[in-house]
């Protein structure tokens, strides 16, 4: 075979960023399999670019141009759903109706779990409220981007490392600006370190060493918040990937002719994936709850230091 389904480049093209949408052959003009993305600000050059050697680290890292992606386009899609969704739903809400329907129930049923049982718990009845337009578009947003994964020939773009940086970049940013505004810019780094009673001499030395530890694990416990979302998700995605794609494999023998063998692997490859399936679906709403606990109780510590 010319092409094999189970090469790491073939697998990693279904769930990556690329500046096409990944169709069937008979849906795409060219009959390649690829819808293009129009480009009006691409470069010819990157901006950046990293060369590790390593071919999984290289696949995940991109190559950063002014370049329209899919990743983007589904991005500003979802946020376009939740902005008519709730923008509707708060006109709806501000009439002090009763919930009515379905979608206004459930919507309401997660806004309020978000609320009772996230935010107040991990960052305190009296501040939580000015913190949950930020969690519950989080929430949302997060979730939109694992279910877009769901449907066919689109993507998730919580499977890419610079969505789930950006959205760890701006829990950081959240976490550290509402600190400073709590406790003011110095006694919020101040606080970083915990209260000791330590001889004079020996707190010169230990505090500041205590204090670097500290920021480090900040900037740690952010970074892992973007890497356990982006691992959860590829992995899950690859998975599938790997199942659907011994379909292909099991279709030609190593002489290139039919194998019967495909008659066997094929629904035991539909049903694996199915299964699968709906355990991603499970996950989509798990890792977004888990994204925001984890903001919120990120925010918590912050604000409420000690």
């Amino acid at each position: 075979m010319a092409h094999d389904p189970l090469h790491p480049n073939s697998l990693f093209e279904h769930v990556q960023d690329a500046d096409y949408f990944h169709v069937p052959r008979m849906l795409s003009p060219h009959g390649d399999g690829h819808i293009a993305i129009p480009q009006p600000f691409q470069t010819e050059e990157p901006i950046f670019e990293l060369n590790t050697g390593v071919e999984l680290i290289d696949n995940i890292v991109q190559p950063v141009h002014l370049t329209l992606t899919k990743f983007m386009v589904l991005e500003v899609v979802v946020a376009v759903i939740i902005a008519i969704v709730f923008i509707r739903l708060a006109g709806r809400m501000s009439s002090g109706d009763r919930p009515r329907g379905r979608l206004w129930n459930i919507l309401e049923a997660f806004l309020l779990y978000i609320r009772d049982s996230v935010a107040r718990p991990a960052i305190g009845k009296h501040d939580a409220d000015r913190f949950l337009p930020f969690l519950w578009t989080i929430f949302f947003f997060v979730l939109g981007c694992n279910l877009m994964g769901m449907l066919p020939w689109m993507g998730s773009p919580t499977g890419s490392l610079a969505v789930t940086g950006a959205l760890a970049l701006t829990t950081f940013l959240v976490v550290t600006g509402s600190g400073m505004a709590k406790l003011g810019a110095i006694g919020f780094w101040k606080a970083q370190v915990p209260h000791m009673d330590l001889p004079g001499v020996l707190a010169i030395f230990l505090i500041p060493m205590i204090f670097v530890i500290e920021v480090i694990g900040l900037l740690i416990k952010h970074f892992v918040l973007a890497i356990r979302l982006l691992a959860n998700v590829m992995a899950g995605h690859v998975v599938l990937t790997v199942i659907l794609a011994f379909i292909a494999v099991s279709y030609y023998t190593v002489a290139g002719e039919f194998s019967p063998l495909w008659f066997g692997v094929m629904p035991a490859s539909v049903f694996g994936a199915t299964a699968l399936s709906l355990l991603e679906l499970f996950v989509a709403f798990l890792q977004a709850y888990i994204f925001t606990f984890l903001s919120a109780l990120f925010i918590g510590m912050a604000v409420h230091p000690h």
